[in-house]
């Protein structure tokens, strides 16, 4: 039953839902509270104390006039917005408490040129209402079983908006509501000390199959989403391609992952168990583990996850001059870091946790992770990742645009910043590529037969 009155969720969807409280999270008396005091993704709706952070409304859903429609780039719905400050090495020390130990470490490393423009906070967020309302179904009956890395009871929107643990909010972050059927361009740079940087240019096709609307999760086969990978440029490499099968119940399977190269003897592809945890990706010079990409991804079962207290922090969101045509890749990377003239910071509520390398017989290349969520999309905007030695060791940013023709959150540009050796990634770039969002694809362009097929064009 789904009762809606004055936009606020009636109490009388409590009765209707108390038959799945035996395996609910979240209770029908907390649940009630989604598109009331919380969003309907479950972030806090109201304004900050002194009005910094805006009560959220609903997000972007306009178009912009002069946005050429499906497909084509996303222009700047705010083009008017200007800096209300910047933050540098100088002044450092007045807003230091907004900040994470990771942006205050890149401070330190780069206090000449590291700077952080902070513009209006704008909640920009939104999702299609059939995403709101499976969260809302979700929230009453979404559950973690075999130490977390079981999900049931959960379909198409947010599983546990209202979370009690710090696997349930990184789970949020994995299921957030994407696009369904995309292909694009994941250009990747690893940048040295000295400002000189390697491109890696990839087509990245994926189907969110958990994403689908009226779906039933038995219906999904234990697959999250499939994706392929195919890297074209540099001609060393081109033709190396990757199959991912994500897997929904990693106790069940853990992820399927195909590969092929183009110095194999062989045309087949080859399956293969390092796509995952503390492996390092394709070309990115041991700057980036597989689990980093998406700033995080895949199972969960290798770290204690601790949901500490919500705090106010500048985040990296509505990134569209980073995400624009008008800029080349030599305007976007920089020695020591991106161009930060390009980038955008808001103030924003984000939900913090904190991951720990679990004792026994348990090991990753990271020993802890701190994630910090932004509250209303999910998605994982910071991560500050330490070493063995409990060193912070290395700084992630994830800056986005919110995709308003089809309502979700879009991720544009991941960096990866090695504070020990002064170099770092950058991926996720397409800057200089035509937009090609929006794709049909079916399960079976991603099954390994047709892989292979492809991997011989």
């Amino acid at each position: 039953m789904n009762l809606k009155c004055n936009g606020r969720w009636m109490v009388g969807v409590v009765a209707a839902c108390f038959a799945l409280t035996a395996v609910a999270k979240t209770t029908p008396e907390k649940a009630v509270r989604l598109g009331v005091d919380l969003t309907p993704t479950g972030a806090q709706a109201s304004a900050n104390e002194n009005g910094s952070i805006p009560p959220w409304t609903g997000g972007q859903t306009a178009v912009p006039a002069n946005f050429a429609g499906a497909g084509a780039r996303y222009v700047d719905p705010y083009p008017e917005d200007k800096p209300l400050f910047t933050i540098t090495a100088a002044n450092l020390a007045e807003y230091r408490a907004r900040l994470t130990a990771g942006q205050i470490a890149l401070f330190a490393k780069y206090p000449d040129t590291y700077k952080i423009n902070v513009y209006p906070s704008r909640r920009s967020f939104a999702n299609p209402p059939a995403v709101y309302e499976a969260t809302r179904n979700n929230a009453l009956s979404a559950e973690l079983t075999n130490k977390g890395e079981t999900l049931s009871g959960a379909i198409t929107g947010i599983p546990f908006p209202i979370p009690e643990n710090g696997q349930e909010a990184i789970w949020n972050h994995r299921l957030r509501y994407r696009d369904l059927s995309t292909r694009r361009w994941d250009n990747q740079f690893t940048v040295s000390s000295a400002g000189e940087y390697n491109a890696v240019k990839m087509r990245v096709d994926t189907l969110f199959n958990y994403g689908q609307q009226g779906i039933k999760p038995d219906a999904l086969d234990n697959i999250l989403f499939y994706s392929t990978q195919l890297v074209t440029e540099p001609k060393a490499l081109a033709g190396t391609l990757l199959l991912i099968h994500e897997t929904m119940d990693g106790a069940k399977e853990l992820r399927k992952a195909w590969e092929y190269g183009p110095t194999q003897i062989r045309t087949v592809m080859r399956r293969s168990s390092l796509v995952t945890y503390d492996n390092f990706g394709t070309a990115v010079d041991g700057l980036s583990t597989i689990d980093q990409s998406d700033m995080f991804n895949g199972p969960l079962d290798r770290y204690d996850w601790k949901l500490e207290n919500k705090r106010e922090i500048y985040v990296p969101v509505n990134s569209y001059k980073v995400h624009s045509d008008q800029y080349k890749y030599p305007d976007i990377i920089r020695k020591n870091h991106v161009n930060q003239d390009l980038t955008r910071y808001e103030l924003r509520r984000v939900w913090v946790v904190d991951a720990r390398v679990k004792k026994g017989g348990v090991s990753h290349l990271y020993k802890r992770r701190t994630f910090y969520l932004d509250e209303d999309s999910w998605q994982i905007v910071l991560v500050d990742v330490y070493d063995a030695q409990d060193q912070l060791w290395r700084v992630q940013e994830g800056h986005s645009i919110v995709a308003y023709d089809k309502a979700y959150q879009m991720p544009v540009m991941e960096t990866i910043y090695d504070l020990f050796n002064g170099r770092y990634l950058v991926r996720g770039l397409n800057n200089e590529e035509v937009e090609t969002t929006g794709q049909s694809f079916e399960v079976r362009d991603f099954e390994p037969a047709r892989a292979r097929r492809a991997s011989r064009k």
